[in-house]
């Protein structure tokens, strides 16, 4: 395989403000707290040492330990759990949709580059501990974003309505999207895993939530992996006066507004709501809004005056929950968080939420992009060494890849530039004569210079289409690698899921992910198996 690396920033897979970000331009430096190198851990642990309530502890292993009742769950996690009671304890946290089972391969990528960094932590600072956490997005309502996976080349789809937060949602009709995956499985040890697993998961628990729990314990819980459920009334308890000052002050709104304008050059990923909050029920998550001096549920005919309420968020905070703009400020409040780590889309967003933090009084967590990987078998490597094919032609765009490639190979200089540039100083000596002539001259001469330059640029088309039938062969076997390792042209891990690898190599991915991937090295990781 080939051995160069290609960093995120020239991946081609990165937005600028995600390349600023971590290119350290200082035009950002406001928008974030720390940037993610071991060093500056230090200081991170310092100030959230000093900025988080004791008595939050006790609360937050309570609703976990409800959370985990009725699972059974690996000592390494038990432990996570217990030591979050202790002030030196501290968690690295990410988050992801409750993706039908697992849904892209990038989910394996968060939570071990999540498992890894607390591993990494724990040696450079060993007189504190640190947990994983997985924050699951039980209160999400877009269904159509995580009710199927892909299987090579198969979607596998649950098709069922759903209109509240998807955690609630019950797991009926799951049988028959077993029946369609298990014939694409087809037969051997790993296979029967893996329909095993999913059946135990979804067939075996009432709601998304707890068979996203049940997959996610499965194929992590021996790492130590602590899978938190946000929609938690006690957990919700917390959040109370941060919900509070968002119904009646709406200062997250004001704070990412004024963000926001300081991101003019830049592709603003989310917007906030005058209110950040969403009413939830099990069949209802809709937005609070604040018209004529009173609070109503959108698309509802609920109403309330400001005292109802606040009163309700007081009685009843699990009817309450947080959007994309208060999420994480809901999130740093509940756990002794140090990092959060995500995808450069959900990062983006995070660099609009800094000044919302500091107007709460909330510690603002390091941001970290999270591992991205392609992965590769034994016989692709082979491939890419016979075919001489670098990372950074992997990545290229097809056509350009196509085109370099096919001047590589050529014998021929297939670059017309001199020429073009000669024909322009030939041309460029004439029109100073034609502009001592009269004017039709001129003219004559610039239509000419057109005309020959349209014809070299013709013959050398021409010219590249030529090669690229003498090297048809060579160039086929490129593209076809290249949409193997980039299916439709776009990153392995936001298509395929673990399954289609699993299948083949077992438990043997999982542990070569472990055992490979660095979460503070900002390069994308090429691993064979």
């Amino acid at each position: 395989m080939p051995t160069d690396c290609i960093s995120y920033q020239k991946s081609g897979y990165f937005t600028k403000l995600m390349i600023d970000y971590l290119d350290k331009k200082p035009e950002l430096n406001a928008l974030y707290n720390r940037f993610p190198s071991i060093e500056n851990f230090e200081g991170q642990i310092k100030e959230k040492e000093t900025n988080f309530p004791l008595e939050n502890r006790s609360t937050l292993v309570t609703a976990l330990t409800k959370q985990y009742q009725a699972f059974e769950i690996s000592e390494a996690t038990k432990g996570n759990i217990a030591l979050l009671k202790d002030a030196k304890t501290f968690t690295i946290t990410t988050g992801h949709q409750l993706n039908l089972f697992t849904g892209p391969l990038y989910f394996l990528y968060k939570i071990v580059s999540t498992i890894n960094l607390c591993r990494e932590l724990k040696q450079t600072y060993p007189l504190y501990n640190f947990v994983p956490i997985y924050w699951m997005a039980t209160e999400d309502h877009d269904f159509e974003e995580i009710n199927y996976f892909n299987f090579k080349h198969v979607k596998i789809k649950w098709n069922k309505e759903s209109f509240g937060p998807v955690g609630r949602l019950a797991t009926d009709g799951l049988d028959k999207v077993l029946t369609a995956f298990a014939l694409e499985l087809g037969v051997g040890d790993n296979a029967t895993y893996l329909k095993n697993l999913f059946e135990k998961a979804y067939l075996q628990h009432n709601n998304l939530a707890d068979a996203t729990r049940y997959l996610a314990n499965e194929l992590f819980g021996n790492k130590g992996l602590v899978i938190l459920d946000g929609d938690d009334a006690a957990l919700k308890q917390l959040f109370v006066p941060y919900a509070k000052e968002e119904l009646v002050n709406q200062t997250s709104f004001n704070k990412v507004t004024e963000t926001n304008a300081s991101l003019a050059d830049y592709t603003i990923q989310v917007n906030p709501r005058e209110i950040n909050l969403f009413y939830i029920e099990d069949n209802l998550r809709e937005r609070i809004l604040w018209e004529n001096n009173q609070y109503k549920i959108n698309n509802t005919t609920l109403v309330f005056s400001q005292d109802e309420m606040l009163a309700m968020l007081e009685k009843s905070p699990e009817k309450f929950s947080p959007n994309v703009i208060l999420r994480p400020l809901y999130e740093e409040v509940i756990l002794p968080n140090l990092c959060y780590i995500g995808g450069g889309g959900e990062i983006a967003y995070w660099l609009q939420l800094k000044s919302n933090f500091e107007a709460h009084n909330v510690t603002f967590p390091i941001l970290l992009v999270r591992n991205s990987v392609v992965l590769a078998t034994a016989k692709q490597a082979q491939k890419a060494d016979k075919l001489q094919l670098s990372w950074a032609d992997l990545f290229s765009n097809q056509q350009e890849l196509f085109n370099h490639k096919t001047q590589e190979f050529s014998q021929f200089n297939l670059d017309f530039s001199a020429q073009k540039e000669a024909l322009r100083k030939q041309f460029a000596a004439l029109n100073d004569i034609a502009t001592q002539t009269d004017n039709s001259f001129t003219g004559a001469v610039k239509a000419q210079e057109v005309k020959q330059l349209k014809g070299l640029e013709n013959l050398e088309k021409r010219l590249l289409k030529a090669e690229k039938k003498v090297h048809a062969d060579k160039l086929d076997r490129i593209i076809q690698l290249q949409n193997e390792l980039f299916p439709h042209q776009g990153l392995q891990e936001r298509r395929a899921n673990f399954a289609e690898f699993y299948v083949d190599y077992g438990n043997e991915l999982l542990e070569k992910l472990s055992e490979t991937l660095d979460p503070l090295e900002p390069t994308f990781t090429i691993i064979t198996l």
